[in-house]
């Protein structure tokens, strides 16, 4: 077994940190052509990162000892938008009770008693886009994923207490990654534009526990299906507790759905046969070509294109002895390129998944084991229903024939110009489906 790191690129750590900031997925590529399946890249302030993109050293990682591969630890420059209660900032048994506690509002059974409040908004917030005029689908789906979080999640129904949320949430999601990593080291936080975070952060925090208490007192709780009440109810957690929790929901389930939700509208426009069948599909209620679709573009443009897990202890991966403090990386995006799993793996083929089947660990926009995200199930509905009303009402097109070269945000890769098509004209929408 090698003790020694995986092969690399032989540059300076600020030109690496650069490369990954500015380009990302192409510099990863680079690395896997030149260095295989495994490699070794150094990130200023996050230290040693070793990627692995062979799907039998992802099950390594994925279903492994959770005592020795910490994905809490590794999720920490996260913690002051977070909180430290938050699930994806806790390792082992704790974050297994914590998980225990808030699957249940995320089960199927739960997430089809949402759809129709999803299809309601989605209808309303397409009713508004502009006719005959290029605009960014982003912002779009950032609106539509947010009102969905917050009448489906928080349970805001109150127009004036909503106003309220959608002014000061998004900010807390909207922080850079520089910003981010400033947060870290206590003594920038002093200073402009951090400051402005703390403050940003202090405005929602009252809000959501505002919430909190208003869901604690309401005396028609236990009618009540969103996921605060059902979290309150379980009687499980603190009101610090829950805050943390919403907050992650938020972040997890609003920005990346609505980034899922950009990217395949980007993706369908410059594929107009995919996007007439998927268009037939919508009106005549095929979701199992929907929710191909939904996997498809997942696969081509994951919005999260890679996990971490921290080592506690050494561990043998891709025939490297590890020592503890590496941060192992599973390579979502590489591997779901890879043509030695997906033929043509650039083209948008929802047929793909029409028979259920892929091979092992080469599908991975969730992550995978018990750390799998807590909400995949309710974003892929939530997708698959946005999609459907979108299609149904509007007929898009491009803006241009080159794609969207993908942009870091935070952990997520988002559309560098938000996803930009045209609403050509608006359809004639027949019986309403909100399945």
């Amino acid at each position: 077994m090698d003790t020694a790191l995986p092969p690399g690129p032989p540059l300076p750590t600020p030109v690496q940190t650069a490369l990954m900031t500015w380009w990302q997925q192409p510099f990863l590529r680079a690395c896997r052509r030149r260095y295989g399946d495994c490699f070794t890249v150094h990130l200023s302030g996050l230290g040693t990162l070793v990627y692995v993109t062979d799907p039998a050293e992802l099950r390594t990682v994925f279903t492994g000892d959770a005592t020795t591969l910490h994905a809490g630890e590794a999720n920490a420059p996260l913690g002051p938008i977070l909180g430290d209660s938050s699930l994806l900032l806790l390792d082992e048994s704790e974050h297994l009770t914590r998980r225990k506690q808030l699957t249940p509002p995320f089960h199927g059974d739960a997430v089809r008693s949402q759809t129709e409040i999803m299809a309601e908004v989605a209808a309303a917030d397409v009713a508004r886009w502009p006719v005959g005029r290029a605009s960014a689908v982003l912002p779009r789906m950032r609106a539509i994923t947010l009102e969905v979080i917050l009448q489906t999640v928080i349970g805001v129904r109150d127009e004036d207490r909503l106003a309220q949320l959608r002014r000061a949430l998004p900010p807390l999601v909207e922080i850079d990654g520089m910003q981010l990593l400033g947060l870290l080291v206590p003594r920038l936080r002093r200073f402009w534009p951090w400051t402005r975070f703390s403050r940003t952060r202090e405005v929602a925090d009252a809000l959501l526990l505002d919430e909190i208490t208003h869901a604690r007192t309401d005396p028609r709780l236990d009618e009540r299906t969103d996921v605060l009440a059902m979290l309150v109810r379980s009687e499980s957690m603190s009101d610090s507790q829950l805050r943390d929790q919403l907050i992650t929901l938020l972040v997890a389930g609003h920005e990346t759905t609505a980034t899922g939700l950009a990217w395949t509208v980007e993706r369908l426009v410059r594929h107009p046969d995919v996007l007439a069948r998927a268009r037939a599909a919508a009106d005549e209620g095929d979701d199992a070509y929907l929710d191909a679709l939904v996997q498809e573009s997942l696969r081509i443009r994951p919005v999260v294109p890679d996990v971490a897990r921290k080592l506690t202890r050494a561990l043998d991966v891709a025939g490297y002895r590890l020592a503890a403090g590496t941060i192992v990386a599973p390579g979502i995006a590489l591997v779901q390129r890879d043509e030695r799993h997906y033929a043509d793996p650039a083209s948008l083929r929802p047929e793909r998944f029409l028979d259920g089947r892929t091979a092992p660990y080469t599908w991975l926009p969730f992550g995978g084991g018990v750390r799998r995200c807590l909400g995949a199930t309710f974003a892929s509905v939530e997708m698959r229903v946005v999609l459907r009303e979108v299609l149904r009402r509007v007929e898009l097109e491009p803006t241009g024939d080159r794609p969207e070269r993908a942009r870091v945000r935070h952990v997520t890769l988002v559309p560098h110009r938000g996803g930009r098509a045209t609403v050509c004209s608006r359809r004639a929408v027949g019986v309403e489906s909100t399945r």
